[in-house]
């Protein structure tokens, strides 16, 4: 029932901050949309921390960006002129479409110090919607369909499932979801969808009998239930979708077409995107080929 298991590799995102990347994996590029899967932390920062630390402002085209935390908080600007704090169990939804830009910066850890743990992750856009017109949306509260089972509270995201459907807008069929689990708790992950996968984020769970530990992500075979026990206190998330199509990938570029990538990439080492409003004064300068 498990097609594979992928472990979390370090990965820098360039200013002495690392993460642990999942998603894209050399054997398993995408879960449904799902292109690109980061987990932030845990880690503690103290109050002063310099601001290399920072994910200085970079480009996007082709995909969504969705980003979610568990403990800490985030700044966030682009060059649509929005600029949003994202605090734990919110959604910060950006489309990049045919193309925005934005930063994430620590500035409330760098104030008062923070414990920092989350997830990044990036949906690619159905070809029909690659070039859209770029947007913004954060959501909290009754936006995000949340409930309560024996020793389990989760959260939808995004997507729909199990009859319920997050207010975020997503370009194609998918779902994201976050279950707290206690220990011994048990629940199904229903075969609703073609391409499906949970990722321990906290604690070692019991994916259709195979035990997986924190900082693994369990990639199941179609159309049959899986059934999912936490041997301890856990932290998952449950993703997936409809399968789109084959996308390229470099740096923050997704799309169907080599040659949009390489648009993108001239057009952002030529600096033709415009920068976030108030955080314009520096950037991350286009990396070499093969170290993106």
């Amino acid at each position: 029932m498990i097609e594979r298991i992928i472990d979390k590799r370090p990965h820098d995102l360039g200013g002495g901050f690392e993460v642990g990347r999942v998603l894209p994996f050399h054997a398993r590029r995408m879960v449904g949309p799902y292109i690109f899967f980061d987990h932030m932390g845990p880690v503690d920062l103290a109050a002063g921390i310099p601001r290399e630390l920072d994910v200085r402002p970079h480009p996007h085209i082709g995909l969504s960006t969705v980003t979610y935390l568990y403990d800490g908080a985030l700044t966030h600007r682009d060059s649509l002129g929005f600029h949003q704090e994202i605090r734990p169990g919110e959604v910060n939804w950006m489309v990049a479409g045919s193309g925005i830009t934005h930063s994430e910066r620590f500035e409330y850890a760098r104030a008062h110090g923070a414990h920092m743990h989350g997830i990044q992750a990036w949906v690619a856009l159905p070809v029909e919607d690659e070039e859209t017109d770029p947007a913004f949306y954060h959501h909290e509260g009754a936006d995000l369909p949340t409930w309560n089972e024996q020793g389990i509270r989760g959260r939808l995201i995004a997507g729909e499932a199990e009859g319920m459907r997050a207010a975020v807008k997503v370009h194609s069929p998918q779902f994201y979801m976050h279950w707290d689990m206690e220990a011994g708790a048990s629940r199904i992950l229903p075969a609703e969808y073609e391409e499906r996968a949970i990722y321990v984020a906290a604690g070692t769970a019991e994916l259709a009998g195979q035990r997986v530990h924190a900082g693994q992500m369990a990639v199941f075979e179609p159309g049959r239930d899986v059934p999912v026990h936490a041997e301890e206190r856990s932290t998952l998330m449950a993703l997936g979708g409809a399968p789109i199509g084959p996308r390229f990938l470099f740096w923050n570029f997704v799309s169907s077409s080599r040659d949009r990538i390489e648009q993108a990439k001239e057009d952002w080492r030529r600096q033709r995107m415009k920068l976030p409003d108030d955080d314009d004064r520096e950037f991350a300068p286009l990396p070499a080929e093969g170290k993106a």
